[in-house]
């Protein structure tokens, strides 16, 4: 059975999925929190001791598909399967054509794509038989078109984008609730790293009110800020040359 107001967040030890931990607790809803960082889990969980809900960490590693199958097993022996699964683990690195490399194309897909698609595989029968299940699939404003020194971590999430558009009306068709989150840049340690102006950049806690108030109305496509998000979706529809020219200069 699914339990209500229980949800489950991977990569919450930093950056959105962080402040999403937080939000949700503060609403009194019973989060796990999962990452590879056990000590920032645990620091998070005692952050949260205060608040109308909890945070219990539930520390994994998302290209291990026996910590997921683990984790998922013990909600339904226990009954408390989350209700809402937030599918938010992230890996980032702004990679040019000098440096790309199959062990950069295995690492982001390792994390981006494949541990969405473990925990989702995992959830889904256990969503179809409750018909009470809602899963949120953090991808990208960049996996809307190509751009510069992105090349893996942009295919990773077009292919996230790519797998939301699939599945949507089977989800439907079983009584499942499937979002598709595509943030542009937000402030956290993944950003940090980058080098170059980063425009309509939002703080986290921005991201995750912006996050949970398209949840709470149950939208499929969650996408900020909305300024940034049409002029990638613009790019797209427009004739190559016009469009290698203009991204030629970010």
């Amino acid at each position: 059975m699914t339990t209500e107001n229980i949800v489950w967040i991977t990569g919450a030890s930093s950056g959105i999925g962080r402040e999403l931990a937080l939000l949700y607790a503060t609403n009194s809803w019973q989060v796990y929190a999962s990452a590879r960082n056990a000590d920032s889990l645990q620091a998070l969980s005692i952050e949260a001791t205060n608040l109308k809900g909890s945070i219990i960490a539930a520390p994994m590693d998302v290209t291990h598909p026996s910590d997921i199958q683990t984790f998922i097993d013990k909600r339904v022996e226990t009954q408390t399967l989350p209700r809402l699964s937030i599918l938010n683990a992230g890996y980032y690195e702004a990679i040019g054509l000098d440096e790309l490399t199959m062990d950069n194309f295995n690492d982001t897909f390792a994390v981006n794509f494949f541990g969405v698609a473990r925990a989702l595989t995992a959830l889904l029968p256990h969503y179809k038989k409750t018909k009470n299940g809602h899963v949120a699939i953090v991808s990208s404003v960049a996996g809307y078109t190509g751009l510069p020194k992105a090349a893996s971590y942009g295919s990773s999430k077009a292919a996230l984008i790519h797998l939301c558009e699939s599945i949507k009306v089977e989800c439907n068709a079983a009584g499942i609730m499937l979002s598709m989150v595509n943030p542009g840049f937000v402030r956290t340690p993944l950003t940090d790293k980058n080098d170059f102006t980063m425009p309509f950049i939002i703080e986290p806690d921005d991201a995750a009110r912006r996050i949970k108030i398209g949840l709470d109305k149950k939208r499929f496509d969650i996408n900020f800020p909305k300024r940034f998000s049409l002029i990638l979706k613009t790019l797209r529809l427009l004739p190559y040359p016009l469009y290698f020219k203009l991204t030629s200069r970010l």
